[in-house]
């Protein structure tokens, strides 16, 4: 692809992950690679709250319920009191913390690239990933994916009965065939994800029919300011490069 483009200067995510851009490559051609980190985090953050808010009080089997005309008794988990899990504290991990701490949760969170003190700054409690694993009635997702699942089937396992899970990060975090199981068994009482392994996921992926399942197409970063802030960081990078000056968010 950049043998095709020689004149090429500058790539720019409209967002933060690189994952899908070849950075070797582009370093080798001289190309200069730019995202906006941070643009989207607050409105990442906010589906997030909306997510576990929606799970844990059952809202979409109860709308479903009554509009096949039942007026059914839905009992949910009220959020004050219950832990919440973070996994990965960058700018994303963060927001949904200060969110959080509005409901009345306590906080536990991991990311290996931010000092403990820096976790504890921000009121959360740090530990490793197998103690807030086992430890949260929610656990929510933050970091950047990686060749293997973060969360599999052992380490699902470990997680309390009754737990929720939210990913809104990115797909492989999960695997996904080990969750599908947690839900039909019971041992989680809802997942709702906003990423997938593969995208979109096959109309017959058994995921997709795992009970107390809320899916929405990876639209977290889709808010009115997110995308304009996007959008306008990676102009004027993109601008920055062209100029001869050094961008605001190189990422190679």
């Amino acid at each position: 692809m950049l043998a095709a483009c020689p004149d090429l200067k500058v790539v720019a995510k409209h967002g933060a992950g690189v994952d899908n851009i070849d950075l070797d490559a582009a370093a080798a051609a001289g190309v200069r690679v730019v995202n906006t980190p941070g643009a989207n985090a607050e409105s990442v953050a906010d589906l997030t709250l909306g997510l576990l808010i929606m799970g844990a009080r059952r809202i979409r089997a109860a709308e479903d319920s009554l509009r096949t005309g039942e007026w059914g008794v839905f009992f949910g988990s009220q959020l004050s009191g219950k832990r919440l899990g973070i996994l990965g504290f960058g700018r994303i991990g963060r927001e949904v913390a200060k969110r959080a701490a509005g409901f009345g949760l306590s906080i536990a969170a991991y990311d290996p690239y931010v000092p403990d003190e820096a976790i504890a700054e921000a009121g959360a409690e740090p530990q490793n990933l197998a103690e807030v694993v086992a430890g949260s009635d929610f656990l929510t997702l933050h970091l950047p994916g990686g060749d293997e699942p973060l969360l599999d089937a052992e380490l699902l396992a470990t997680m309390p009965k009754g737990a929720g899970l939210i990913n809104a990060a990115r797909g492989g975090l999960v695997d996904e065939a080990a969750l599908a199981t947690a839900l039909e068994s019971g041992r989680l009482s809802f997942a709702a994800l906003d990423a997938f392994a593969k995208e979109p996921p096959a109309a017959d992926d058994p995921l997709l029919s795992a009970p107390n399942l809320i899916a929405t197409p990876h639209i977290g970063a889709y808010s009115d300011i997110a995308n304009a802030n996007m959008g306008t960081w990676a102009v004027e990078d993109v601008v920055r490069v062209l100029q001869g000056e050094e961008p605001r968010f190189p990422v190679a």
